[in-house]
C-alpha cells in the first residue's frame, strides 16, 4: 500500500467532502485555519479521547502530560477518559476532540460507515487479547475450544477469537457454545464459561488478584492456560493514535500539531518503558479505578505490547496492517457479520507524521526502538491493591 501524501489526501478530500461533512456535523472549513488558537501561555490546546478510564493502558499519554513533554512541544493537552457510552473514533470524526485512541478494527468499521479518520501512529505493535481457561481444561489452542462454553465480549472485540476458530475449522454457531461475557472474569471463576476473553494487561491480572478457594492463596499463572492470538496468527492491531483526516488535509496548523502531539506522546511511552514504577504512580494519581500493583502490572504488560518496536515506536508495519485488514474482511462472527466489507482506502493510515516525530526524537538522542527492553517481574496483590 502506498502511503498517502498530504497532496493526495487533499485531492481525495474534495471528492469525499459531502459525505464527510454530513458525518462531522461541522464543516471542515470551520475547523480549517492556518492560524492556531493558543492559551494564555501560548500553548496550542489539544484534546485526546481515551478508549477507557485512566489506567496503565494509557500511561504514555499520562506521562507525556505529567512530565511536561506536551508542554515542551507547545501543547496544552486535555486527556478525556472513556466509558461505556463513548466511542473515541466517533468523537474524533465529529470534531468533538482533536485526537483519539482506538483499536484498528473498530476504527476501520467506523471509517467504512463514513468516519474520515486516519491512523497516524500505531503504538501497540502486537495484540494483548487472550482466551483464558483453567489449566485442567486442556484448552491451549483455538482447536481445543470445540465443545466448550466460550466467553465473548462482543462489541467488535471478538474477531480475533472468531478468526482463530475459523482457522481451526470450528463453526462458532455449532462447534462451541458462545456466552456473552461481561468485562470481567467472574464467569470463568464461577465455572459458567470454560474460556474467557481477557487482556494481558487487565482482566488476566484480575484472575491473579483473586483468591483460589482451594488454597486460600491468590491464583498463579500455573492455574491457567491461555490461547494467545499472536501465536495463533489471528492477532489484530489495537491501540493507535487516530487523527481527523479532513483536518489533516485542510489545516496546516493541525498537521504541525499532529507531529508535535505524536512526538510528545511517543516520548511519554519511551519514558514509561524506562520508568515503569513512576508511570504506575502517575496513573494511580490520575484516578485509576484499580490499585497500585494492578497498574504496575498493566504498565509492564503494555510495555510488552509496544517494545521492542524494530522500526521505531508508532510506525505502522505493513504486514501487521494487512493481516488486520484481511481478518476484518473475512472473519465472520456468530451473527454472520465481518468487521468491514471492503478493503479500506489508502487514507486509513499514514506513516508521514510519525516518521517526522521519530526523526526529531532520534536527533535528540532518544532510543525509539527499545531493542534492549526487558520487562519487570511484577507481584500482584489481592484485588490489585
Amino acid at each position: 500500500m502506498s502511503h498517502p501524501t498530504t497532496r493526495a489526501i487533499r485531492t481525495f478530500t474534495v471528492v469525499s467532502a459531502v459525505a464527510a461533512l454530513t458525518l462531522a456535523g461541522c464543516s471542515a472549513a470551520d475547523s480549517s485555519s492556518d492560524e492556531t488558537e493558543t492559551t494564555a501561555d501560548g500553548l496550542t490546546p489539544v484534546s485526546l479521547q481515551l478508549q477507557w478510564f485512566n489506567q496503565g493502558q494509557f500511561s504514555g499519554y499520562i506521562a507525556a502530560r505529567d512530565k511536561g513533554f506536551y508542554e515542551d512541544a507547545g501543547l496544552d493537552v486535555e486527556i478525556l477518559e472513556g466509558g461505556v457510552d463513548i466511542v473515541p473514533q466517533t468523537a474524533l470524526a465529529n470534531d468533538q476532540v482533536d485526537f483519539a485512541i482506538a483499536w484498528v478494527p473498530k476504527a476501520l468499521a467506523s471509517r467504512e460507515q463514513g468516519a474520515t479518520i486516519t491512523d497516524v501512529a500505531q503504538i501497540y505493535q502486537r495484540s494483548g487479547t487472550l482466551q483464558v481457561a483453567f489449566a485442567e481444561s486442556g484448552i491451549t489452542t483455538a482447536a481445543d475450544l470445540a465443545g466448550t462454553n466460550v466467553g465473548s465480549w462482543g462489541f467488535g472485540n471478538e474477531f480475533e477469537l472468531f478468526a482463530g476458530m475459523a482457522q481451526a475449522d470450528l463453526d462458532p454457531a455449532s462447534d462451541v457454545t458462545l456466552v456473552q461475557q461481561q468485562f470481567d472474569m467472574n464467569a470463568l471463576l464461577s465455572g459458567d464459561i470454560d474460556a474467557a476473553q481477557a487482556m494481558t494487561y487487565n482482566e488476566y491480572a484480575q484472575l491473579l488478584e483473586a483468591e483460589n478457594p482451594a488454597t486460600g492463596e491468590l491464583y498463579t499463572p500455573d492455574d491457567f492456560s491461555v490461547v494467545d492470538w499472536n501465536d495463533e496468527g489471528t492477532a489484530m492491531l489495537q491501540d493507535a493514535i487516530w487523527a481527523n483526516t479532513e483536518r489533516l488535509t485542510t489545516d496546516p496548523a493541525y498537521e504541525a500539531t499532529t507531529v508535535a502531539f505524536v512526538k510528545a506522546s511517543l516520548q511519554g511511552w519511551i519514558y514509561c518503558r524506562d520508568n515503569a514504577e513512576e508511570c504506575r504512580d502517575m496513573v494511580v494519581a490520575a484516578g485509576s479505578q484499580l490499585g497500585a500493583s494492578h497498574q504496575l502490572w498493566q504498565v509492564n504488560e503494555v510495555n510488552k505490547l509496544v517494545w521492542p518496536s524494530p522500526d521505531g515506536i508508532g510506525m505502522i508495519d505493513q504486514d501487521a496492517w494487512d493481516q488486520t485488514v484481511d481478518i476484518a474482511m473475512t472473519a465472520v462472527n456468530d451473527q454472520g457479520s465481518t468487521v468491514i466489507t471492503a478493503a479500506p482506502d489508502d487514507y486509513a493510515f499514514t506513516n508521514e507524521y510519525v516518521t517526522q516525530a521519530l526523526d526529531e526524537l532520534e536527533a535528540e538522542g532518544l532510543d525509539t526502538t527499545g531493542t534492549g527492553f526487558t520487562p519487570l517481574s511484577v507481584d500482584l496483590e489481592a484485588g490489585g491493591e
